[in-house]
C-alpha cells in the first residue's frame, strides 16, 4: 500500500493564517479533520499515529493549529470551546473548497478538549459532519450542543481513566445521535500504555469507515 502524500498547508481562520498538515491518499474516500487537546498542536505525535492508520484505510486527514502562537499564550483560550468549534467549522469549509477534497464525506476526531470542540462543531454544521470520534475526550464540555449533534459519535476512553469515563457516560446520556462508548482496558488518559493507542486508532478507523460512506 502506497504511503499517503503529506502536505503543509496554510489557511485563514478568523482572518489569521493557521498552519496545517494534510495527509492525502491517492484516492481518498473521506476526510477526517483533527481537533487537538489543550497545549497540543498539529504536530501531536499521538494524533499523527492515529492519522497514519486512517490514511492506510484510504481516508485523508487534516491536522491544524486551532490557535495562533499568540493566542495560545493565553491559557484561557485553550478552553474556549465555542472559539475552537468555530475554527473547526471554518477549517472544514476551507477543506470543502479545495479541489482534491471537495465532496468528500467529512468527520471529526477530537482529543481531550478538542472532543468538545468537535461536538459543538458537529452540532453547528450537521449537513457537513458525518461522524465524530473522541479519544480521551471531554464531551461534557460541549454543554448544550450535545442534544443537537446528529453525527454518529464514538467515545473512546481508557479503562483506567475513571473520572473521564463517568464524564463521557454523562455526555452520552444527553445525546440523541447514535453514540457508542468504547473503553480500552489498561489505558490511562493519554493512551501511553503499549498497544492502547493502536486499539484506539483501529476503533476510530472502523467508525469512520462505517459512517463516511460516499453518497
Amino acid at each position: 500500500m502506497s504511503r499517503a502524500e503529506q502536505q503543509d498547508v496554510t489557511f485563514a481562520l478568523d482572518g489569521h493564517p493557521h498552519q496545517g498538515i494534510l495527509g492525502l491518499p491517492e484516492a481518498p474516500a473521506g476526510l477526517v479533520v483533527f481537533a487537538h487537546g489543550s497545549g497540543s498542536s498539529r504536530l501531536s505525535r499521538r494524533n499523527h499515529q492515529v492519522a497514519h492508520v486512517l490514511q492506510a484505510a484510504n481516508l485523508a486527514t487534516l491536522m491544524f493549529d486551532l490557535l495562533t502562537e499568540i493566542e495560545d499564550r493565553t491559557y484561557e483560550n485553550r478552553f474556549d470551546i465555542p472559539l475552537l468549534a468555530r475554527r473547526l467549522v471554518q477549517a472544514c469549509e476551507w477543506a470543502a473548497s479545495q479541489p482534491r477534497l471537495a465532496g468528500l464525506p467529512m468527520g471529526l476526531f477530537g482529543a481531550s478538549t478538542g472532543a468538545a470542540a468537535a461536538l459543538q462543531a458537529a452540532g453547528a454544521a450537521p449537513d457537513t459532519i458525518r461522524a465524530v470520534v473522541s479519544r480521551g475526550g471531554r464531551p461534557d464540555l460541549a454543554g448544550e450542543a450535545l442534544p443537537r449533534v446528529a453525527s454518529p459519535t464514538l467515545l473512546i476512553v481508557g479503562g483506567d481513566d475513571t473520572m473521564v469515563i463517568e464524564l463521557n457516560r454523562q455526555a452520552q446520556a444527553r445525546m440523541h445521535a447514535p453514540c457508542k462508548l468504547a473503553i480500552i482496558p489498561g489505558a490511562t488518559h493519554l493512551f501511553e500504555e503499549p498497544g492502547t493507542l493502536e486499539q484506539a486508532a483501529d476503533l476510530a478507523t472502523d467508525w469512520f469507515t462505517r459512517w463516511l460512506r460516499p453518497d
